[in-house]
């Protein structure tokens, strides 16, 4: 089954988020990752968080492909440049079994 990234980040210095920017997608690809959507322009319709100011969706081989993209070092590195300059919630969850 497919897995899937769902993030909303909240960017707030959107000049040191763009060191993540720089190493985040190599991260990505090499685990196969296809962005499904990206963007600025949506519709939050129903929660209580704050309003994200993107929202993204990465598409993986599996969930589990998506779990070691999230864990791996190249990630990780990439992460920790964006921790100190945006807020995210990132959540990963298995796709349907294909009929």
């Amino acid at each position: 089954m497919k897995g899937y990234w769902i993030a909303h980040v909240e960017v707030q210095d959107t000049d040191a988020y763009q060191n993540y920017l720089a190493e985040a997608p190599a991260a990505l690809a090499s685990f196969g990752a296809r962005m499904l959507s990206r963007g600025e322009n949506f519709t939050m319709l129903e929660g209580e968080h704050a309003t994200p100011t993107r929202a993204v969706v990465f598409e993986f081989d599996s969930y589990e492909t998506a779990l070691a993209c999230y864990h791996s070092d190249a990630y990780q590195q990439a992460r920790s440049h964006r921790i100190e300059h945006a807020k995210a919630t990132i959540l990963i969850l298995k796709g349907l079994p294909q009929t």
